[in-house]
């Protein structure tokens, strides 16, 4: 429930930005972004995009420093997944799929200050930018336990739920009937502050100066003084590397 309501919100705040930067568009005619030699102040940008680690949104703010440079803000949400996450679904009626061996579900909540330059600018309007990006910041992980619902013996309707611990989870597929609700273990939940940095290339195809239409990739670094436990019989984590590519869309402003 927590991790949809925060997708949701971030989702209709970039999709009403979008929508409304397309809607000054169309109101000053399209001709205004034909111009090569123009230089926007500010550029306005939200991105959906996939990881080696997760999902994420971001929302990304440019100023223009001079023809090729920019600075800008970044604030991002992104779920953490170990590398061996596997879903699987157990032998009980009523089964639901699940994460066998997850100790923790993680949401990172990144802020992040960078700069952008240009490498090849466009020579016509049909051709690709290609810029790269370097940010940093602080990063919050929101560390909740992972609870599974189980039958409290075989043949027996009644359910559980428990948290998997690699000491008392009881190997019997048959009793477990799926995943608990997203809800479960929320008033558990810990908060591991960190330090995240990125890099990353963007090739922007727009047909217009005033649009933003980019395909992004590169890595992202999160350093957390305190470990964190992902899957049970795995090492706890204080350096993530993730590798990422996404989908870039926004508009600039004089």
């Amino acid at each position: 429930m927590f991790r949809s309501i925060v997708y949701i919100l971030c989702g209709l705040v970039l999709l009403s930005t979008d929508v409304f930067g397309q809607d000054q568009t169309l109101g000053t005619g399209y001709e205004n972004g034909t111009n090569l030699n123009v230089i926007y102040h500010t550029e306005r940008s939200g991105q959906f995009y996939a990881s080696t680690r997760g999902y994420g949104i971001s929302y990304r703010q440019s100023k223009h420093l001079n023809a090729k440079s920019r600075s800008f803000f970044e604030i991002d949400v992104q779920n953490l997944k170990h590398i061996k996450e596997t879903k699987t679904q157990g032998d009980a009626p009523e089964r639901r799929r699940f994460v066998y061996g997850k100790v923790n579900s993680v949401f990172l909540l990144r802020g992040a200050i960078g700069f952008q330059n240009v490498i090849f600018s466009k020579a016509d309007n049909k051709a690709v930018e290609i810029r790269y990006f370097y940010s940093i910041g602080p990063t919050l992980a929101f560390v909740k336990p992972y609870y599974l619902q189980v039958y409290k013996t075989n043949g027996n309707k009644e359910s559980t739920l428990i948290k998997f611990g690699a000491e008392n989870f009881t190997a019997d597929s048959g009793r477990v009937v799926g995943r608990g609700a997203y809800t479960d273990g929320l008033p558990e939940m810990r908060i591991y502050p960190g330090l995240s940095a990125k890099f990353n290339l963007s090739f922007e195809y727009a047909p217009y100066t005033n649009l933003i239409r980019a395909i992004e990739t590169g890595v992202s670094l999160d350093y957390f003084p305190k470990s964190i436990t992902l899957m049970a019989r795995n090492p706890s984590e204080n350096l993530i590397i993730a590798f990422h590519v996404g989908f870039v869309f926004g508009r600039k402003w004089f």
